[in-house]
């Protein structure tokens, strides 16, 4: 197939791994997808200045990095503006809905019907002999009926992620005593929630020796782990977000190259980035009371705990959703889907930390300079890993490494 010889090809990102600021290439990849599609008017790319209808209810707020600013409702975060670089220029012309954008920023390319491209996970794996693991669920309905980019697709059965779900009570003595390690090969189906259903269950306490990485060394679950010191476990967060953004440190310690964490499982009745305003979406005040502060604690604590442990600059951190907010506020008090503009943040793994590449117009409402696509952060990722992926039509930008 010609996607199999493209596969072979060097791709965008081969001129930036000869780069002098880029010798050393991450090691892993933790991956944060922030399913739901975060505003960015209201995190990252404040408007401060903007009528009322435009601005949205937060003040931004000074970080630990002159010029940058950031909402406050991510007071832990400021701090750290010196590890991570803002994206300002995000955006995409497919129809404005959670699927597509999943599938985009995940594979770098639309699916055509359930045919999809490989999640960049399983890319990894594939080109590193390691393994792709996913937590602390998959990514559920969101509302389209179509695929989310979070299988290993033509790249074969073999490169397919370990989805580890919280959400079982069978004890896995190798990896953690709350996760079980389900094949997603099902997950092409129409919908991922009924899929799931179909999953074969694990019934042994044991993981199969070949569903992990060479070199892997076994972890445990963050709330179970006597390894880990109840204080840090606090600041992670007491929530699935939270604690998958432990173990996800914990396996990439262990040699695990690249771990997605999906935030959210689904957008309907419960409380996400998906800010319409009204039910069965979360509201502006769900910013401030629930998501800000779970996404504050978790980024933060793994960014302090990478750096504590000298595994930032081998490690690159990923915060992405997979659009932005409308700048107009809706009658109901929310913002809606708007793929036209948004920002993402990369830190670790080569990134300089400290900037701010691209922006948008006065509004939030389109890219000023810089425009970034995704199959651009796809091409970035794999540099970043010094791999060269498939070609994704996108290019690696050289200007995030220091």
């Amino acid at each position: 197939m010609i996607r199999r010889r493209e596969f072979l090809k060097a791709g965008a990102a081969l001129p930036l791994l000869a780069t002098p600021g880029h010798a050393s290439p991450a090691k892993s990849c933790i991956l944060l997808m922030l399913v739901g599609g975060p505003s960015h008017l209201d995190t990252w790319d404040m408007k401060p200045d903007a009528p009322a209808h435009i601005r949205g209810p937060f003040r931004p707020i000074k970080t630990n990095v002159p010029g940058i600013e950031i909402c406050e409702i991510f007071p832990r975060m400021a701090r750290h503006a010196d590890k991570f670089a803002l994206i300002r220029s995000l955006h995409h012309e497919a129809a404005a809905v959670h699927d597509t954008g999943h599938q985009l920023m995940q594979t770098g390319q639309l699916a055509v019907g359930d045919d999809e491209h490989p999640h960049i996970g399983c890319v990894v794996a594939k080109e590193t002999g390691s393994q792709h693991v996913v937590l602390p669920f998959p990514i559920g309905n969101t509302g389209g009926n179509m695929t989310h980019g979070q299988s290993a697709a033509w790249l074969g059965p073999q490169f397919e992620p370990q989805f580890l779900t919280s959400r079982t009570s069978i004890c896995l003595q190798e990896l953690a005593s709350e996760f079980a390690v389900r094949k997603p090969s099902v997950f092409r189906a129409a919908t991922v929630r009924e899929s799931v259903r179909k999953l074969p269950q694990v019934s042994t306490g044991r993981v199969r020796a070949s569903a992990l990485p060479p070199g892997f060394c076994p972890a445990r679950s963050p709330r179970h782990s006597p390894g880990e010191p109840e204080a840090l476990r606090a600041a992670y967060g007491a929530n699935h977000f939270g604690e998958s953004c432990l173990m996800a440190r914990r396996l990439v310690e262990s040699g695990v190259r690249f771990v997605t964490v999906n935030m959210f499982e689904t957008i309907f009745d419960e409380i996400t980035w998906d800010s319409h305003g009204s039910k069965p979406f979360s509201s502006m005040a769900d910013y401030r009371n629930h998501v800000g502060p779970m996404f504050d604690n978790a980024y933060s604590s793994l960014l302090e705990d990478l750096d504590h442990r000298g595994m930032l600059e081998s490690t690159l951190v990923v915060g992405m959703g997979e659009f932005g907010r409308s700048p107009r506020i809706n009658p109901a008090g929310g913002r809606d889907h708007w793929p036209q503009c948004w920002t993402i943040h990369m830190a670790g793994g080569g990134i300089k930390g400290g900037q701010v590449y691209g922006s948008s117009d006065a509004t939030g409402a389109e890219p000023r300079d810089n425009p970034v696509a995704p199959p651009d952060v796809v091409a970035t990722i794999y540099a970043a890993m010094g791999i060269a992926g498939p070609d994704v039509g996108g290019r690696a930008i050289g200007a995030l490494f220091g």
